[in-house]
């Protein structure tokens, strides 16, 4: 029997399940036109399902993999996930129909979910407090790589192999996943420390999630703040190719942005602590929602079927892309506070509404792509102004305390 992983090695592992997700998303961005091409699809716009699919299978999955995972284990679900996530990877990578790539798409995603949403819990399980804080930061600080870099090595494997090897990539990362934490990642959660499933208690512990004003108005923001995010990385490689011409250092822009949303992320980590969380993301969406309104202005001001300059649009998704980093995990945060011995549970009623909140909103502006950026750049202002007033909302239960990520 082999030795237990030493720190290094379980935060490698860990680092390695999480970034199955932003890999599953990211590469294929530069691939869509070429699958749009060889499946003959009447409209560009379409291609952008393959994302939403994997994104709503995602969310799915979540819901059923943080209470599955409370009554058996951490292990088995996330090894059940894995072997879904491959089985859906070789869906895609051979199929002919698009209707069965969407198929394939949605079951990578709810396969992808088990690995996401338990690794939290694996570490959950082991560590609190500042180590807690420690290891994911750690966790994180790998994860953010993988979006910056994965539309180039998307790019460079469609270049030389065509489309359809980034799904044999796909499958040997997932292979790579299975193998290193089926041999080397212990079970943390012990069986004295497991609860019954029960419908009946799954049903009870989602109904206190959604009846608290707090977690739920949170909830829907997170999910209105990252169906904007959703709607740019839908149509993100048609922004910067179609509108912009710029397809071929598409991966480049990708990565800068990609880098000042985990930057973002990482002082936010420092900020609330000294100025608050509430200010924090009351400061976050008055920028974006600022910053979104000169956006449409000047779109606007461009004139029927014109954009703004590439240099100024860059420049203005600096800004909002570093808003999004000081905004998700706050609002996340903010959801997760009252919940308290729920929190296995919550976190995963959590994460699926907003997710669902997020494929609504995000597909809805990505649909809307009219060869400018005037669709992104209103989807950016209604999400931010919406989450704003949910925002609002849960401010106005008088007896939630402020939260603290302390």
């Amino acid at each position: 029997m082999s030795r237990p992983p030493i720190l290094a090695e379980r935060i490698a592992i860990l680092a390695v399940l999480i970034s199955l997700v932003a890999l599953s998303i990211d590469a294929m961005l530069p691939a869509l036109p070429a699958i749009a091409a060889d499946y003959t699809l009447p409209d560009p716009n379409t291609a952008q399902l393959i994302l939403t699919a994997f994104v709503a299978g995602l969310g799915l999955g979540q819901l059923v993999y943080g209470p599955v995972s409370d009554s058996f284990g951490r292990r088995g679900p996330i090894l059940v996930g894995l072997l879904i996530y491959l089985v859906g990877t070789v869906i895609c990578s051979i199929s002919d129909d698009f209707n069965v790539m969407l198929a394939g798409r949605a079951l990578q995603g709810v396969g992808a979910a088990g690995p996401r949403v338990v690794s939290n819990a694996l570490v959950r399980d082991e560590y609190a407090g500042a180590q807690m804080a420690r290891i994911m930061s750690f966790v994180m600080a790998v994860f953010i790589v993988v979006p910056a870099i994965a539309p180039f090595i998307g790019q460079v494997i469609q270049a030389l192999a065509g489309w359809r090897m980034i799904f044999t990539v796909f499958f040997v990362m997932g292979l790579v996943a299975l193998t290193w934490f089926s041999l080397r990642y212990p079970e943390t959660h012990p069986p004295s420390a497991r609860r019954p499933l029960s419908v009946r208690g799954v049903s009870r512990d989602m109904a206190l999630c959604l009846t608290n004003r707090t977690t739920l108005a949170f909830t829907i923001a997170q999910g209105l703040i990252f169906g904007g995010f959703f709607g740019y990385l839908t149509s993100a490689q048609q922004i910067f190719s179609d509108v912009y011409g710029r397809g071929a250092a598409f991966p480049g822009y990708f990565a800068v942005l990609a880098l000042i949303v985990g930057g973002a992320s990482f002082v936010n980590g420092a900020l609330v602590r000294r100025v608050g969380l509430i200010k924090v993301c009351a400061i976050a969406i008055a920028v974006f929602v600022l910053t979104a309104a000169v956006g449409v202005a000047l779109t606007y001001a461009a004139g029927p079927g014109r954009s703004v300059s590439f240099e100024l649009f860059f420049a203005l998704m600096i800004v909002i892309v570093g808003s999004f980093g000081f905004l998700f995990g706050n609002f996340n945060a903010a959801a997760m506070e009252p919940m308290g011995r729920l929190a296995g549970s919550a976190a995963a009623v959590i994460a699926f509404v907003s997710t669902l909140v997020s494929i609504v909103w995000g597909t809805i502006t990505g649909q809307a792509f009219d060869g400018t950026v005037m669709p992104l750049f209103v989807g950016f202002l209604f999400s931010a102004m919406l989450a704003a007033v949910f925002m609002a909302l849960a401010q106005l239960k008088t007896n939630a305390p402020e939260v603290s990520t302390q």
